[in-house]
């Protein structure tokens, strides 16, 4: 059984628990020009917590500084953690606090893992990474290989050397992969690749926002449910008049039994936080999933990036950071 300190957090009786502990970089690597494959480990010695293919953990460099990294290691091993960092050029600190801070010996702070991405068993898979987005991929292909699964890896970079893991990538895997890199091959055609819906495949794809647009608009004719994406990166806002969500309402929590009024121009989760009603947060840009709260009634105005088409439709959950309410109640299991 894993060890840690669990953020622990009552609320008339109930509690939020997740797995928050101090790991050690055991090893670091460069994985390509730019990205720093990290190893995490207990310092004392104890299992991690399991996980699954499409997981993330929570990286707290400093007091205000949190930023979320997909596991790419070994789903099976709970001695180590594997995140691959890539050091962007416009980092808001993130990035640049992994790259020069976090060198063998360094701790750092970890919460989760969660999953918001997983991979749903199918007999096939098309797999499309852009850059650093093959890390959540690498453990669900190593999956699908396990299980048996048809599956086929697109893998898009500007160069080979800026292409994390393509080495071991294609040497493990093969034909099964397809490396492109911009410069060598002009860039990738998807309306060709996805113009012919696939029996029974499911596509997963993670990468910059320009690639997983241009895979959701030629994909719109694959059966419902085939798409399945994490953008690292928000959207971009939703427009006022694309948008029915009131300017002020009320969220009602039903297990602490307060009702808080949010306003104009204040998210749900800020007036929550300032109500002191305990509710987990990490991104505060409707990418990580982590202030989801399940809608017990009302309706919500969904403005996440995360969500799917299927989970906004059913209106059963929010991600109070984003989003807000069509309607002038909206009661919530918190």
């Amino acid at each position: 059984m894993a060890t840690g300190e669990p953020v622990s957090t009552a609320v008339s009786g109930a509690k939020i628990h997740e797995f928050s502990k101090d790991l050690r970089v055991q090893r670091r690597h460069c994985a390509a020009d730019g990205v720093a494959a990290i190893d995490l480990v207990d310092p004392a010695g104890g299992p991690l917590p399991e996980w699954q293919p499409g997981a993330h953990i929570d990286l707290l460099l400093d007091d205000k500084l949190v930023r979320q990294y997909s596991l790419c290691g070994d789903s099976h091993n709970t001695e180590v953690w594997r995140v691959a960092v890539l050091l962007d050029p416009n980092s808001r600190g993130g990035s640049r606090h992994v790259h020069e801070r976090l060198v063998e010996g360094a701790t750092v702070r970890i919460r989760g893992p969660r999953n918001h991405f997983p991979l749903v068993d199918s007999p096939r898979y098309l797999f499309i990474a852009g850059g650093i987005g093959i890390t959540p991929m690498m453990p669900m292909i190593a999956s699908a290989a396990r299980s048996g699964s048809d599956w086929r890896l697109v893998y898009l970079g500007r160069q080979m050397t800026t292409m994390a893991f393509a080495e071991e990538l294609a040497d493990a895997y093969g034909d099964h992969v397809t490396l492109w890199p911009d410069d060598e091959k002009g860039v990738f055609d998807l309306a060709a690749a996805l113009e012919q819906p696939e029996d029974r495949t499911l596509i997963y794809s993670c990468g910059p926002e320009p690639l997983l647009s241009a895979v959701e608009e030629n994909s719109r004719h694959w059966p419902d449910g085939s798409l399945h994406v994490e953008r690292f990166a928000a959207k971009a806002p939703v427009a006022e008049a694309e948008t029915t969500a009131l300017d002020s309402f009320q969220v009602v929590c039903q297990r602490s039994g307060q009702t808080i009024e949010v306003s104009a121009g204040e998210s749900i989760l800020e007036a929550l936080e300032d109500a002191d009603i305990p509710i987990l947060s990490s991104c505060l840009q409707g990418v990580c999933g982590t202030c989801e709260a399940t809608v017990l009634e009302g309706t919500p105005d969904h403005q996440d990036s995360m969500l799917t088409d299927a989970e906004r439709a059913s209106g059963n959950v929010i991600l109070t950071c984003v989003s807000r309410s069509r309607t002038e109640r909206l009661v919530l299991d918190l």
